[in-house]
Parts: structure tokens; C-alpha cells; sequence
């Protein structure tokens, strides 16, 4: 680990001791008080940590349908609804939790709530997650575009702010900002189906010039906070796929 890293970790324990002292916080799942420095910086108790990380590694054992990310019963590789959607054109989908109980909450503390410390927590986990994989040092990060309007709505953009975090740590890859989105019905009544042909030339790629200096070896992971349909994320990959981009994967902090 390189020396100005640590001496930021540091300075970053330093002030959070400082904002302890002065401005006590709770944890965001058990409203516990928190007392160490990475409690302080995750915004997460030490046993809500534990507790979420031993999800995560029975997660990582279970067995998962490739594309979507959720659990599977008999099936192999592969869930009966995607099968029986139409062909996808991204190879995998990784994702940690379920969108349901405390890890409902989790994301609501983030999304809605706004504890924007939450972030550290999600921006570690993503990393370590792309540090087990055997192409690691060929990853591209892609965060999927907000919709127009969406900062002025709510004041912020969380898988943006996400992604900012993650930029901090030294081990993360490339990030690669080429997506943009125009307006567009809103998803959340829609179908899959539907919700695809919305978005479809709604997503657009910028930053061409980019692609010249990759070589096919480049995996190029979309990022986005929650998994519904998974529309979003295939029309994502779609226009990578059209602009040349061959390998193409997905990551999503939670599936619904």
C-alpha cells in the first residue's frame, strides 16, 4: 500500500474521532451508538459489519442465476424468467444482497435517507469483490447514467457518489464515465419489456476517442445500486456492445 494512502487513513481516523467527540453517531441498521473509527466512517456498528460481510460470503457460496443474480432452486447456471427473456447481452451479474428486511434498510439509510458515509462501506465491498476476480487488472467501471433531472430533484446521485468513493481507494480500476441519458418515461410501472423499449436510444455512449487506446482483453463492469428487471443494466450493455466494447458484466449492490 503506498505511503500517501496511509497517511490519508491517517488524517481520516484523526477527523472522524474529532467528529465523534463532537457529533455522535448510530449505527444505520441498529441505531447503535458508534464508537471506533471504521464504525464512525461506515456509519455501521461492528456487528451489523460482521453480520452484513457473513451475507455477503454465504452469498458468494449460494448458488445464483448469472444474469439477474438471485438465488436458484433447481435450475442451473441460468433462472427460469431469464431464460425465457430474450437474449441478454451482458455475461454476468454480481450482486450482494437482497432487497429485502435490514437489507431494505440498508439501502433506504443511503438512497433516501442520505448517509452518505454508507458509501465507504458499499465502495470497499464492491473492490474487494473485483480484486477476487482472476481479470481484475483488465476491469473497466462504468456507472449507469442518471436520468436528466435526477440531481436537481434530490440534490445528489447516488451510484455517482458511489463510484466517487471508490475512486479514493488506490486498488480501484479504471472508471470510465461514457454513458449519458436522455428523458424518458418513468421505469417504475413498466415491465421488463417495456422498460427496454423506453430506454432504448435514450442511452448513448460519449467519449469514443477512449476505445482506440483499449484492447479486446477489457471486461467493462456497469454499476448500479439495485437490480429490478434488469433493463437498465441490458440497455447499458447494449450500447457498449455496439460501440465495440466485446466483454461486458454488471454490478448491483442489491436485487429486488
Amino acid at each position: 500500500m503506498c505511503a500517501p494512502y496511509i497517511y490519508m487513513n491517517i488524517f481520516i481516523k484523526i477527523l472522524l474521532q474529532v467528529k465523534n467527540f463532537l457529533f455522535p453517531g448510530s449505527c444505520a441498521l441498529c441505531g447503535c451508538s458508534l464508537g471506533e473509527s471504521l464504525e464512525i466512517r461506515y456509519s455501521l456498528c461492528i456487528k451489523c459489519q460482521s453480520e452484513l460481510d457473513t451475507s455477503i460470503q454465504l452469498s458468494k457460496q449460494s448458488k445464483k442465476c448469472d444474469l439477474c443474480g438471485k438465488p436458484l432452486v433447481s435450475e442451473i447456471g441460468t433462472c427460469l424468467p431469464c431464460r425465457n427473456n430474450t437474449e441478454h447481452s451482458y455475461e454476468k451479474l454480481y450482486v450482494f444482497f437482497p432487497y429485502i428486511g435490514k437489507y431494505r434498510e440498508l439501502l433506504t439509510a443511503y438512497k433516501f435517507r442520505k448517509n452518505l458515509t454508507l458509501a465507504d462501506f458499499f465502495a470497499d465491498k464492491i473492490i474487494e469483490e473485483l480484486l477476487s476476480l482472476p481479470d481484475y487488472k483488465n476491469i473497466v467501471i462504468v456507472p449507469v447514467p442518471p436520468r436528466p433531472g435526477k440531481i436537481k430533484d434530490t440534490g445528489w446521485d447516488q451510484v455517482d457518489h458511489l463510484i466517487n468513493r471508490m475512486k479514493k481507494n488506490p486498488l480501484c480500476p479504471a472508471v470510465y464515465r461514457c454513458l449519458k441519458r436522455k428523458k424518458s418515461k418513468v421505469q417504475k410501472s413498466l415491465n421488463r419489456i417495456d422498460r427496454i423499449e423506453n430506454l432504448k436510444g435514450r442511452i448513448y455512449m460519449k467519449g469514443l476517442k477512449y476505445l482506440q487506446k483499449t484492447t479486446s482483453d477489457k471486461i467493462f463492469f456497469i454499476i448500479d445500486d439495485v437490480i429490478t428487471t434488469g433493463s437498465t443494466i441490458e440497455v447499458c450493455s447494449d450500447v457498449l456492445k455496439e460501440n465495440g466494447i466485446q466483454r461486458v458484466n454488471g454490478l448491483c449492490l442489491f436485487y429486488d
